[in-house]
This record gives C-alpha cells, sequence and structure tokens, in this order.
C-alpha cells in the first residue's frame, strides 16, 4: 500500500487569493481523504465496491451541499469553497467525488432551488449528514445528449400521481433513498418529483461490468406505475430549465475536480522520476521527462486560474451555462491528457494498483462523458459566440 504523500502544486501563488476559512476547509477535506480514502480506494476500485464506511465522514466534513444554507443542514458557504472541496475528493477518486456531486448539486440542489418548504425541512437535512443518499435521474436508456426526448412519463390521478419509464447510468442508484426524477407530465411538461425507496414498483438494479468508476455504485431507476404524492413534486420549476440547472451546479463541481484527478497524476509522476534512476541518474533529469512535466504544471495552472475565475462569477451568480461548460471540458481534457502521460513515465508500474494513475486514466473516461460530453460542451461554447444552434 502506497502512502499518500501528495503535495498540492500551486505554480502561480493561487492559494494568496483564498481565505482563511477555504484553506481551513480545504486541509480537512485533504486530511480526510489521506487518512479514509487514500488507504482503501484501491481495493474498493478493484473489487467494484463503493466504500460506504466514508459517508457518515463526508457528511460531517460538509461536503454535501454545502452551498445549502444552515437552516436546512448545510453549511452555507460559498460556491467556490464547494469546487475546492470537490477538487480535494476527486484527488482521492474520481467515483468519490461523482457520489458527493451527485448528493449536492442534483439532489440537494433542486429540492433546495424548487422545493416547497415542507420538502426542503423533510429531506434536505437528512441528505446534508448522509442519513439518506439521493440519486438524480435524467439520463435514460434511449435519451442522452438530448433530454427533452425522454420517455418516462407520469399521469394525474387525483392526490397522487402514477410514474412509468426507466433512468440509466444513475450514479448512487443502487443505495439511495431518495431520487429526484424528471419526467413529462399528462402535457408532455417535464416535471422534477422526488421518489422515494420503498415506494411500490420503485427499483433500483446495479450496473455491473464497469472499467471506470469502479468505486462509485451505478445503477438504473425502474419506474412500475409507481404511486408518487403530489406533495412530492416539486413546485418551482417546469421545463429542462430545472435539470439543466442541475447539470450547472454538477458541472461547475467537475471543473474543480477533474483538476484534482490531474494535480494528483502530475504529483505522482513528479515524484516518481525525481525517484527512478535509469543510466545512472534520476530520469527526471532527462529532456523528455521534463518535457512532459512542464507541460502538465502549465496545463494545471491555466486550468486553476479558469475555474478560479469562474469560481467569482459563480459567487455573484454571475456565471453561464457556457462558462461552465467550457471549464468542465478543459479541466476533462487535461487531466486525461495529464493521466496517460503520467502513466507513461512510470512505465510498467503505471497499469498497477500501487500508484494512482491508471485508475485515474480510467475514471475519466466516464467524467469526460457524463454530465455533457465533451462534444456537446464545445457546441454550447459554439453556440454561445455565434448565436447558432448546432444541434438542430
Amino acid at each position: 500500500m502506497q502512502k499518500d504523500l501528495y503535495q498540492h502544486p500551486d505554480y502561480y501563488l493561487l492559494d494568496e487569493f483564498l481565505t482563511d476559512e477555504q484553506k481551513l476547509i480545504r486541509e480537512s477535506v485533504r486530511a480526510f481523504v489521506k487518512k479514509e480514502i487514500s488507504p482503501i480506494i484501491e481495493e474498493y476500485a478493484q473489487n467494484a465496491k463503493f466504500p460506504n464506511q466514508i459517508i457518515n465522514g463526508l457528511g460531517e466534513l460538509g461536503c454535501f451541499g454545502p452551498f445549502v444554507p444552515e437552516k436546512y443542514g448545510g453549511a452555507g458557504l460559498d460556491y467556490t469553497t464547494y469546487g475546492i472541496m470537490m477538487q480535494e475528493l476527486e484527488r482521492g477518486d474520481s467515483g468519490v467525488r461523482s457520489t458527493a456531486s451527485v448528493q449536492g448539486s442534483l439532489v440537494m440542489f433542486p429540492i433546495y432551488k424548487f422545493g416547497s418548504e415542507e420538502q426542503k425541512m423533510k429531506f434536505l437535512p437528512k441528505l446534508a449528514t448522509g442519513e439518506w443518499m439521493g440519486c438524480f435521474g435524467l439520463t435514460e436508456p434511449n435519451h442522452g445528449s438530448n433530454p427533452a426526448g425522454m420517455e418516462t412519463r407520469f399521469v394525474d390521478k387525483g392526490d397522487y400521481v402514477v410514474l412509468n419509464g426507466a433512468k440509466m447510468w444513475i450514479s448512487n442508484a443502487p443505495f439511495a433513498q431518495v431520487a429526484v426524477v424528471w419526467a413529462k407530465d399528462d402535457a408532455g411538461e417535464i416535471r422534477g418529483l422526488i421518489v422515494e425507496r420503498g415506494m411500490e414498483g420503485f427499483s433500483t438494479p446495479e450496473t455491473h461490468g464497469k472499467w471506470s468508476l469502479r468505486a462509485s455504485a451505478t445503477g438504473e431507476l425502474v419506474f412500475d406505475n409507481v404511486k408518487v404524492p403530489k406533495e412530492n413534486i416539486l413546485p418551482g420549476v417546469k421545463g429542462l430549465k430545472g435539470p439543466l440547472s442541475c447539470l450547472s451546479s454538477a458541472r461547475f463541481g467537475i471543473a474543480w475536480g477533474a483538476l484534482g484527478a490531474a494535480m494528483d497524476c502530475y504529483d505522482t509522476a513528479l515524484r516518481y522520476t525525481k525517484q527512478r534512476i535509469q543510466f545512472d541518474r534520476p530520469i527526471a533529469g532527462f529532456q523528455l521527462q521534463q518535457k512532459k512535466l512542464a507541460e502538465m504544471i502549465t496545463e494545471i495552472t491555466k486550468g486553476q486560474l479558469l475555474v478560479w475565475r469562474l469560481g467569482k462569477l459563480r459567487d455573484e451568480d454571475r456565471a453561464t451555462p457556457a462558462q461552465i461548460s467550457m471549464a468542465k471540458r478543459n479541466s476533462c481534457e487535461v487531466a486525461i491528457n495529464i493521466t496517460r502521460d503520467a502513466r507513461q513515465m512510470l512505465g510498467g508500474m503505471g497499469i498497477t494498483g500501487e500508484f494512482s494513475i491508471m485508475r485515474h486514466m480510467m475514471n475519466l473516461e466516464s467524467v469526460i462523458t457524463y454530465e455533457g460530453t465533451h462534444d456537446i460542451h464545445l457546441l454550447i461554447t459554439g453556440m454561445d459566440i455565434t448565436g447558432l444552434n448546432a444541434f438542430k
């Protein structure tokens, strides 16, 4: 088992932009990752299991919906701090960060933004502590990048509605007590519903055989004439605005998080190449290795500046969905390129579980695809700068 010796790269001294509180929170999450996640995550990834024992710790740290006000069980923090927390978690593992992102941005966020006061008081405090875990149902077997085509529907039956359909590729589904599900009503309008485990006809079969996000629990949501009380319908939003605003929140966290994976691989490669002796000297002294390391730290630094500025805009409620898309896509591309270079620098050792690089590389193949594929984010930016819709 490798000891977690991670040192945070900060080539442009961005720590000077952070508050003392943000640094303290970062150190707390980093210490938790080093103590509770790094020593076990390789084993859990190899066995395709999620480490359920970390949930309470994540809740105690405030990693679930930290931007939610204290009244509802959150920490009332800003979005930059949320991004910092997600960066530290993904430095440990993308699957762990996914679990926290889903809980905060895709479950707690819509209940907080669009839910009734009764819904907020019922669900948010228990989600904030991790007593209840949640999942987000948008993607369907036939509809991924085109959520408007969803086939999951519900019909009005008086005091309740009856929900039918299926969602897939759902993080946290196998163990979630709560699912925020997006479906079309009788008029074909998209609405959000809170579906609770135990409702008759609701099942969450687990997805097996993944080569990516192996330490994250993934499943389906199946609705077979599920009776959902009308008080579980989110009253504050109709249409695609609801799920897309959730995705913007999640993509913001991913923009920070993916850089965490990149930083971990850079730090691993830097340390390894300074210690690995070939031809009577450390391989970090050779030109090609220095080229790779210099390019890594350059791209990480550019990414750090991008997400820091995005965080400031988000805190001021000025960040646009297109700006968030740009950062999410950039961080994913930076991270996946760095993992591939780092793997080569470690040679054969790079494919083993003794180091984190191959696990990060496999995880990022999912991160680069979910919450909007790599190409879709290019088209979002393209439409924003040209005013022309390339989706149709």
